[in-house]
């Protein structure tokens, strides 16, 4: 076997700019992933709320029954059938957010069912709405225990991000395709391309351990 990096590394602007778009896509989605899976972990701690629960139950099984790529060409090519055209980068975002807001969901429910419920009951004895307790006490409690699990879910989201390549986004993946098509040279590029997916997902995974640290530190995780 002859491998031949030279004609890869020769292209190492466009990989750099395919990395950049990679983090830019999964940031975004992740900040969607966590906004939207914090208002339906939410909805779903009260059964008796009908309407919202059943709701974020069957939003919860459909996004994590089917495949994300197949949510991700319904995004783009199904969403032009009811004249609703969306540039590539916005649905690569948002099919990206709403899968990982799935997930997310659930990592939201469980942190807060892991709160006492006696905070609750103090924080509505001292004449907090609910809702106050639950942004003032709850919450915040909650977050820092849900750190953890969203570091793992942006990971996730990181490698997911290979996936949008296919509706035309600059990305790495598809920055890695083009170069594939010039240099015939594809073992190379997906090595290349491997080691870079590792070296972002290695960096958020060291940065994600050192805050769980600090807050171990700090008394702040048990």
């Amino acid at each position: 076997m002859n491998l031949n990096f030279n004609s890869v590394l020769a292209n190492w602007p466009a990989l750099l700019h395919g990395a950049g778009v990679t983090i830019e896509i999964t940031l975004s989605a992740l900040l969607l992933s966590v906004t939207f899976g914090l208002l339906v972990g939410v909805a779903r701690l009260d059964p008796s709320k009908r309407a919202l629960y059943g709701a974020a139950t069957v939003y919860l099984s459909l996004f994590r029954g089917t495949p994300l790529l197949v949510q991700l060409f319904i995004w783009f090519y199904g969403l032009p059938h009811f004249g609703l055209l969306l540039p590539a980068f916005v649905c690569g975002m948002v099919g990206l957010g709403m899968y990982s807001a799935a997930y997310v969901s659930e990592i939201v429910r469980g942190a807060i069912q892991s709160v006492d419920k006696g905070q609750t009951e103090a924080a509505r004895s001292l004449g907090m709405s609910y809702r106050q307790a639950m942004i003032k006490i709850i919450l915040p409690q909650a977050f820092i225990r849900m750190i953890p699990p969203l570091g793992n879910e942006a990971i996730s989201l990181i490698k997911n991000s290979a996936l949008v390549s296919l509706l035309t986004i600059h990305d790495l993946m598809h920055e890695g395709q083009k170069i594939i098509s010039v240099t015939y040279r594809s073992l190379e590029v997906y090595l290349i391309i491997a080691l870079i997916y590792w070296l972002m997902t290695t960096f958020t995974t060291i940065i994600l351990r050192r805050i769980e640290l600090k807050l171990k530190a700090g008394g702040m995780v048990q």
